[in-house]
């Protein structure tokens, strides 16, 4: 890997956006695009903002800066309004072309989004900011309020609150935003962590303002109060004694001498922790362990048959195959051995033709490696006219397989290996209760899964293991200790580019690996030498 000068985070924040909604207003999005030698591969991208023209960003950008290149930078702005990952369905709102060495080098990048190369989007702009990240604190937050003031006609307030930080120029910049809880005058917010750098840049003295407003549908939101303090005041909250501020709502003060305050809000905790991030265990020498699990289930189809998901077409490819090159390709860089586990289930398998549901792709079951991604896609082809594809669809076995190696490697006590599964399958899981257990054992492992599904089926099934919606549980009732499942239909990758689809399934590991040696108390093995500024 190239060595990275420094990391900066890039805010953005939009003004005078076009309004392509009919009824409300754009629901924007911000993508950032890096030239990777004559095409625009993503690197990020911000949230998105409901019913807004002037959306100011919460999730900052991150860049690799590199002094001694020119990093062309595109920034996208799009009103989001369906699911898919992939853009070209969304209304481009504009966009700007720059380098990362100009939004460095000034302290605000101010420029009009253009449609296309001199064609302005009304009187659209975007500015950006960027801040150099050279510190891993980070501030642990626990908020609540109590006795806000009413907002809604028919019901209590939704609040939500916003803290910014005061920059510079004097300005204030968003740096976190809670979730909303609806129908509530004392309400508890989930808590949160904010880089401290993100926070206040570092310095304990600087102003901080938290805005509590009450959440409106429309994005018509009605401020309920603020206050300002910074993070030197917010750090006596802990032990049980929190720090409470009056949430004042400057025109009412100024109307009513009777007035008071619209609320009180209590900083129930305020920690700052050191955290290490996935480069640091990375660098400090983790590998990550590749394996595949391939679906060989009757439902995917007589591989000799054009309309089968295992069909090679003429060009060589099907996809299952850009699975593989799509999230192998980039995991093999941590890999130093390049020895990759590849397994079939489903299938009956010669001489016995019995079913199996872990089968080596490469027949060696005393050794299931493949020599790189390209070892595996040779194992796939070489495989499939060998063996008759069947049934039942059964996820446990390769689970439980991957476990026993990430169990071994975790009784070593160090931040040394961590283990990727990836299972891409064609559909409906017939072991789920078995499945589920395999899951929940597995979160407790230096491990993660990621689930590609290809064709058609309904996947239902492979949603609720991913577990965005709420814990996974296992049939007890025992819960997962960590989100460790990244599943993702691939139909809607299909006219995306190929890279899309590893980032969004690798997306989520690096946060994976951090919570799992986090949770273990487990430094870097060899920690980075802190320099000496």
């Amino acid at each position: 890997m190239a060595t990275c000068v420094t990391r900066v985070e890039l805010s953005v924040s939009c003004r005078n956006l076009l309004d392509r909604d009919v009824g409300s207003r754009s629901d924007p999005l911000c993508v950032l695009l890096q030239d990777t030698g004559g095409s625009w591969a993503e690197l990020d991208r911000t949230e998105r903002i409901k019913n807004c023209q002037d959306p100011e960003f919460c999730k900052k950008l991150v860049v690799d800066y590199y002094f001694e290149k020119v990093q062309k930078l595109k920034f996208g702005v799009y009103d989001i309004d369906n699911k898919s990952f992939d853009l070209n369905d969304d209304d481009y709102l504009g966009g700007v072309e720059c380098t990362l060495g100009q939004v460095v080098s000034s302290s605000v990048f101010t420029r009009p989004l253009e449609l296309k190369q001199g064609k302005p989007a009304g009187k659209g702009t975007i500015t950006i900011s960027a801040e150099e990240i050279k510190d891993t604190r980070v501030v642990y937050l626990e908020i609540e309020a109590r006795n806000l003031d009413k907002k809604d006609f028919l019901g209590k307030s939704d609040p939500f609150l916003e803290l910014y930080k005061q920059s510079d120029a004097g300005t204030w910049q968003l740096v976190y935003r809670t979730e909303v809880i609806k129908n509530n005058l004392n309400p508890c917010w989930r808590n949160f962590s904010v880089p401290l750098q993100t926070f206040c840049g570092g310095d304990f003295n600087k102003p901080i303002k938290v805005q509590c407003s009450d959440h409106d549908s429309d994005g018509s939101h009605d401020l309920i109060g603020s206050f300002e303090t910074n993070l030197a005041q917010l750090q006596k909250a802990g032990d049980g004694s929190p720090v409470e501020f009056e949430c004042i709502h400057p025109e009412k003060k100024q109307k009513k001498k009777s007035y008071k305050n619209s609320g009180i809000i209590r900083i129930k905790s305020c920690k700052i922790e050191t955290e290490y991030s996935f480069l640091d265990y990375v660098m400090g020498g983790c590998q990550i362990n590749f394996t595949v699990g391939v679906d060989f289930t009757g439902s995917n189809g007589d591989p000799r048959s054009p309309d089968s998901l295992h069909y090679i077409s003429p060009d060589g490819i099907n996809e299952y195959l850009i699975a593989i090159w799509s999230v192998g390709s980039v995991v093999q860089d941590y890999d130093t051995d390049k020895l990759f586990p590849a397994f079939g289930f489903g299938a009956q398998v010669p001489p016995s033709w019995q079913v199996s549901h872990e089968f080596a792709l490469n027949f060696n079951p005393s050794n299931p490696y493949c020599q790189g991604i390209q070892g595996i896609v040779d194992a796939y082809r070489q495989i499939l006219p060998q063996i008759r594809l069947y049934g039942p669809t059964n996820f446990s076995p390769i689970i439980n397989h991957v476990a026993r190696f990430a169990a071994h490697s975790a009784q070593q006590g160090t931040a040394s290996q961590y283990f990727v599964l990836l299972i891409i399958t064609d559909g409906e899981i017939t072991d789920l209760d078995q499945t589920r257990q395999a899951i929940v054992n597995a979160s407790k492992l230096p491990m993660s899964i990621i689930i590609v599904g290809v064709g058609e089926a309904d996947f239902k099934a492979m949603e609720f293991l991913d577990g965005d919606n709420g814990v996974l549980k296992s049939l007890t009732g025992e819960p997962a200790a960590r989100d460790i499942v990244q599943f993702v239909p691939f139909r809607q990758f299909r006219n995306a580019p190929r890279e899309a689809l590893s980032q969004m399934v690798l997306a989520e590991v690096p946060k994976q690996l951090v919570s799992y040696y986090k949770w273990q108390g487990w430094p870097p093995v060899k920690p980075l030498e802190t320099k000496k500024v």
